[in-house]
C-alpha cells in the first residue's frame, strides 16, 4: 500500500515536472516569437528609414533590457545619420552657389578682356590713346581675375590646413594704428568720419601680424563697401581680465538678422553685393573666420540698421 502510494507520489511530481517544463518552453517560445517579431519590425522599420531618408526614430515597447539598450544605440545612430544628412544637404548647395557665384566673378571681367582685346584686334580705326586707355582696363580686369583667385586658393589652403600660422608675441595698438592708417586717405576722400578708440596702455597676443593684417584690412573693407552711407567708421580696441578684442563697426545700412548667420559662408553675398557698386568675392569675411580661429580666437557680428554694425575679434589676453 505504501509502496503504491509512493509510486503515485512520484509519478504526480514527476507529471508536474513535465507540466513546468512544458510551460517553460512554451514560455521560451513565446519569447523567441516575441523578439523574432520585434527585430523583424526593427529590421524593416531601418530599411524603410534608409530607403525612404525620412527622420524617423525606432519606437518599440520592449521590457528586453538588451533590446532597449539596442534600440537606444540605434537612435544615436540615426540621429548621427540625419545630421550628416543635413550637413551634407546644406554643403552640397553651399558649393553650387559658391560655382555659380565665382563663375559670375570671373565670367564679368573675363568678358570685358575679350571685348576690348577683339576691338583692338579688328577695328583699325583706334586712335593710340584709345588703345591706351583699353589696355589700361584690360590690366586692371585681369588684375581682378588674379586677385579673386590667388583668395579662392588662400581660402583653400586655410580649410585643408596645408598653411601653417606660426604665433608670435604681438602688440595690438600698433597692429591697429598701421591698418586703420592704410584706410585713411581712402576714408577722407569718401568724406567718412573716423572714430578711433585705441589705449595707449600695450595689449598682447599670441597671433600672427600677417594674419591680424588681413583681417583688420577684410573688415575695414567691408565696412567701407556696405557701411559707407552712414558716414561714420569706427575702430575700437579694448580688453577685459581674460581677453582682448577689436571691433570694426559703422553706422551704414547694416545687415538683417536672416542674413547674419550666413555672412562667414562661403562666397556668401548680400544680393546688392553682385551689383557694380557692391563687388566683392564673398570670400572676405570666410577668411577672416578661418584666420581668426586658427589664431585661437572667435568673431561675432552684431548688427542694428544704421545705428551700429560691428564685427568683433577676440583673442586671448597675454600679461607679459
Amino acid at each position: 500500500m505504501i509502496a503504491a502510494m509512493s509510486t503515485a507520489s512520484m509519478s504526480g511530481i514527476l507529471v508536474l515536472v513535465v507540466v513546468c517544463l512544458l510551460l517553460v518552453i512554451l514560455w521560451q517560445h513565446q519569447r523567441y516569437r516575441q523578439s523574432s517579431h520585434q527585430l523583424k519590425y526593427i529590421h524593416q522599420k531601418l530599411e524603410s528609414i534608409i530607403t525612404q531618408g525620412s527622420h524617423e526614430r525606432l519606437l518599440l515597447f520592449s521590457s528586453n533590457k538588451e533590446l532597449q539598450v539596442l534600440l537606444n544605440d540605434l537612435n544615436r545612430m540615426l540621429d548621427i545619420n540625419h545630421l550628416g544628412t543635413a550637413q551634407r544637404v546644406k554643403l552640397e548647395k553651399s558649393m553650387r552657389n559658391m560655382l555659380s557665384n565665382i563663375s559670375h566673378d570671373l565670367k564679368t571681367p573675363l568678358t570685358v578682356v575679350v571685348g576690348y582685346i577683339e576691338t583692338i584686334l579688328h577695328d583699325k580705326s583706334i586712335t593710340d590713346s584709345e588703345r591706351e586707355r583699353i589696355l589700361q582696363t584690360i590690366h586692371q580686369k585681369a588684375n581682378q581675375v588674379i586677385t579673386l583667385m590667388n583668395t579662392f586658393f588662400d581660402l583653400a589652403k586655410l580649410e585643408s590646413g596645408d598653411r601653417d600660422i606660426p604665433l608670435t608675441r604681438v602688440e595690438l595698438g600698433e597692429t591697429c594704428r598701421r591698418n586703420i592708417l592704410s584706410f585713411y586717405d581712402l576714408l577722407s576722400a569718401k568724406g567718412s568720419e573716423v572714430q578711433i578708440d585705441i589705449p595707449d596702455d600695450s595689449l598682447y597676443i599670441m597671433g600672427n601680424e600677417e594674419a591680424l593684417d588681413r583681417i583688420l584690412s577684410n573688415l575695414l573693407s567691408n565696412a567701407i563697401s556696405y557701411g559707407d552711407a552712414g558716414g561714420v567708421l569706427g575702430l575700437r580696441l579694448y580688453s577685459d581680465e581674460k581677453n582682448v578684442y577689436i571691433e570694426v563697426w559703422d553706422r551704414g545700412k547694416g545687415i538683417t538678422e536672416s542674413h547674419q548667420d550666413k555672412v562667414f559662408e562661403r562666397l556668401y553675398t548680400l544680393e546688392d553685393s553682385r551689383n557694380r557698386a557692391y563687388q566683392g568675392s564673398g570670400l572676405g569675411l570666410t577668411i577672416t573666420k578661418r584666420l581668426t580661429e586658427q589664431m585661437n580666437g572667435t568673431i561675432k557680428l552684431t548688427s542694428q540698421p544704421f545705428v551700429r554694425t560691428g564685427f568683433t575679434v577676440s583673442f586671448r589676453r597675454l600679461r607679459f
